[in-house]
């Protein structure tokens, strides 16, 4: 990456440098980083072709139930999200706001 990644970005690869090795569920990430599909799964595909991220299709899932991707860092993924996460704190998606409340 020639440039900063986004806020949305480093809050993926916090999340995912956690437990690099471990095999994580779009929805669980997008679920823990507070990002919505329309937002988290860019950043999962554009990552992925970055070679910073690997994916797979789960081979065990449920019957009647659709496959889904898997995501995990790569070695390259887990030195970018280190130097990431050392020059900067996790960031975090903003707070929507709620309307109709005396501020």
């Amino acid at each position: 990456m020639s440039r900063r990644p986004s806020p949305q970005t480093v809050a993926v690869l916090h999340a995912l440098s956690a437990a690099p090795g471990v095999w994580r569920y779009g929805y669980d990430l997008g679920a823990e980083v507070g990002l919505k599909a329309g937002t988290l799964y860019p950043i999962l595909i554009r990552l992925t072709d970055r070679e910073l991220l690997e994916s797979r299709w789960e081979t065990d899932g449920r019957p009647g139930r659709p496959a889904r991707h898997l995501y995990r860092l790569t070695d390259a993924g887990v030195a970018f999200a280190a130097n990431l996460v050392a020059d900067a704190p996790p960031a975090r998606a903003p707070r929507r706001l709620e309307w109709g409340g005396a501020s």
